[in-house]
C-alpha cells in the first residue's frame, strides 16, 4: 500500500474521490443511452452539445468557485456538491426531453467545476511533504485512468440484469458516498490570509496569478500540447479504428485502453522521477515528445492499413497517454509551489478553468478538422499545435527558477510588518529576498537578479 494511504484524512478523501470517478463513469455510459433514447440518431449530436456544456461550466464556474472556497468551509463545499450531483443523478432518469438534459448537466458539470478545484486544493494541507504530495498526485492520475477503463466495464456488467436508467441511481450512490467519506475525514484549517475585494475580485485573481507567474504561464502552454495530442485520441480514435483500420467496435476500447495504460505507467514511475529531478526536466522533454508522436501518427494514417500499422497506431496512443501523464501529473506541483496557501483555491480553480478552455478549443477542432480534411491532417494540424505550445512553455518556464527570488518594494511603508528583514537601498526602495509567489504584496513579478536566492 503506497505510504500516503496509511494517512486517515487523506485515505478517505482519495476513496472518495475514486468512488464520484466510478459514478461519473456509469453517468456517462448512461447518459449516452439517454440521450439515444431521446434523440434517437441525433444522439451524436447532443452529446457533442452536453460535452460543450461541460466544457463551458468548467471555464466559467471554476473561478467563481475558487474565490468561494476561501469564504466556505472547504468541507461543507465539497459536501454540498458532492449532494448537488446525487440529487441531478437522481433526475436524469425522468427526462424526456432535449433540453433537460442540457440544463441537468449543466447543474452536473457546475458542481464538478466547484467540488475538483477545491479538493485538489485541500490535498496539500493534508499532505504538506513534497515527496507524499507528488505520490497523491500519481495516485491521483491513476484513479482517473482506472475509471475510464473499469466504470464501462461495470456499466456493461449492470446493463446485462438492470436498465440503462438505473446506472444513474449507481451515480448517485457514489456521491452520497463520496459526501460521506468528505465527512468523516477531519481536514486542516487553512491558514488565514488577508482578504481583499469582493468574489469578483478573488476569482479574477487566480486567472491573474497565471499570468503574472512565468511557470504559471509555462503551465498553461503545457496544458494546451496536452489537449492538442489528447483531442485527437479522445475526438477522433472511432473514425480511425472503424473508418481507416475497418476494426469492429471493440478494438476502440483496446485503443482507448493502449493511451490509459500509457498514462498510468507514467504515473507509477513518475515519483521516483521527481524525487530525482526538477518538474520542468520532466514536463518539458513530455510534451516535446508528443508532436513527436502526432507526426508519426500522421504517417500512419496516411498509409494503408495493416497489422503493422494497428499495433503502431496502439503504441502511439500508449505514447500519448504517458506524454500527457509526464506532464499533467506534476502539475499539481508546479500550482503549489507557485501560490500562498490560503490562495491555493483560487491557483487550482484558475488551472481547472484554463485547462478546461484548452480543450474547449482543440475538442471542435479535431472533430472538425477530421470530417472536412481527414485523418492525417487532423493530425499534422494537432502536431503544429502541440509543438507550438511546447516550444512556448519552454521560452516562458526559465532554465533557473528557485523558489526564492531577491526582489525591491516601492509601494509599502518603511515600518509595514513585510518589510521587517528588508533592507534600504540608495534608491529609497527596500530589499529582501523569500519565497516569491503573487500576492497583495507582490502584484508582479520581479526582473531576474543577479541575486536571486535559491
Amino acid at each position: 500500500m503506497p505510504s500516503v494511504l496509511r494517512d486517515r484524512t487523506y485515505r478517505h478523501l482519495f476513496t472518495a474521490q475514486v468512488v464520484a470517478l466510478v459514478g461519473t463513469g456509469l453517468a456517462t455510459v448512461a447518459l449516452s443511452l439517454l440521450a439515444y433514447s431521446i434523440a434517437g440518431r441525433d444522439a451524436s449530436a447532443v452529446l457533442g452539445t452536453a460535452l460543450a456544456i461541460k466544457m463551458v461550466a468548467y471555464v466559467t464556474i471554476a473561478p467563481i468557485a475558487g474565490a468561494l472556497a476561501g469564504r466556505i468551509p472547504r468541507r461543507a463545499l465539497m459536501v454540498a456538491m458532492d449532494l448537488t450531483r446525487a440529487g441531478v443523478a437522481l433526475t436524469l432518469p425522468f427526462v424526456d426531453r432535449v433540453w433537460q438534459v442540457y440544463l441537468l448537466v449543466f447543474l452536473l458539470q457546475a458542481a464538478s467545476a466547484a467540488f475538483t478545484p477545491t479538493f485538489q486544493a485541500t490535498i496539500p494541507d493534508v499532505l504538506p511533504a513534497e515527496r507524499d504530495y507528488t505520490q497523491a498526485l500519481s495516485l491521483s492520475r491513476l484513479a482517473y485512468d482506472l475509471e475510464s477503463l473499469f466504470s464501462p466495464a461495470l456499466a456493461a456488467l449492470l446493463l446485462s440484469v438492470v436498465p440503462y436508467d438505473w446506472l444513474f441511481a449507481g451515480t448517485t450512490v457514489g456521491f452520497v458516498a463520496s459526501a460521506a467519506l468528505v465527512v468523516s475525514a477531519v481536514l486542516p484549517t487553512p491558514r488565514p490570509v488577508e482578504r481583499t475585494g469582493g468574489i469578483h475580485r478573488r476569482a479574477a485573481f487566480g486567472s491573474r496569478l497565471f499570468w503574472a507567474t512565468p511557470r504559471l504561464r509555462a503551465l498553461l502552454a503545457l496544458d494546451l500540447a496536452v489537449a492538442a495530442a489528447g483531442a485527437i485520441v479522445f475526438v477522433d480514435t472511432v473514425n480511425v479504428v472503424r473508418d481507416h483500420f475497418h476494426r469492429p467496435a471493440g478494438a476502440v476500447s483496446l485503443a482507448l485502453g493502449a493511451y490509459g495504460a500509457g498514462s498510468m505507467l507514467a504515473a507509477l514511475l513518475l515519483p521516483r522521477l521527481l524525487a530525482r529531478v526538477s518538474d520542468r526536466s520532466v514536463m518539458l522533454p513530455a510534451a516535446f515528445a508528443l508532436p513527436c508522436v502526432l507526426a508519426a501518427v500522421t504517417a500512419i494514417t496516411a498509409t494503408p492499413a495493416g497489422t503493422g500499422s494497428w499495433l503502431a497506431l496502439l503504441a502511439a496512443w500508449a505514447l500519448v497517454g504517458a506524454g500527457s501523464s509526464a506532464v499533467l501529473t506534476p502539475g499539481g506541483r508546479v500550482v503549489r509551489r507557485s501560490a500562498a496557501d490560503p490562495d491555493l483555491p483560487a491557483a487550482f480553480a484558475a488551472q481547472f478553468s484554463l485547462s478546461h478552455g484548452c480543450w474547449l478549443l482543440t475538442y471542435p477542432l479535431a472533430g472538425r478538422l477530421a470530417a472536412a480534411a481527414g485523418l492525417p491532417a487532423t493530425a499534422a494540424v494537432l502536431g503544429a499545435v502541440a509543438l507550438a505550445a511546447a516550444t512556448a512553455a519552454a521560452s516562458l518556464w526559465p532554465t533557473r527558477d528557485p523558489d526564492a527570488l531577491s526582489h525591491l518594494h516601492t509601494d509599502l511603508p518603511p515600518d509595514h510588518p513585510h518589510l521587517a528583514d528588508a533592507r534600504p537601498t540608495p534608491t529609497g526602495a527596500w530589499q529582501h529576498g523569500h519565497r516569491f509567489v503573487i500576492d497583495q504584496h507582490h502584484p508582479s513579478w520581479p526582473r531576474p537578479r543577479p541575486a536571486a536566492l535559491g
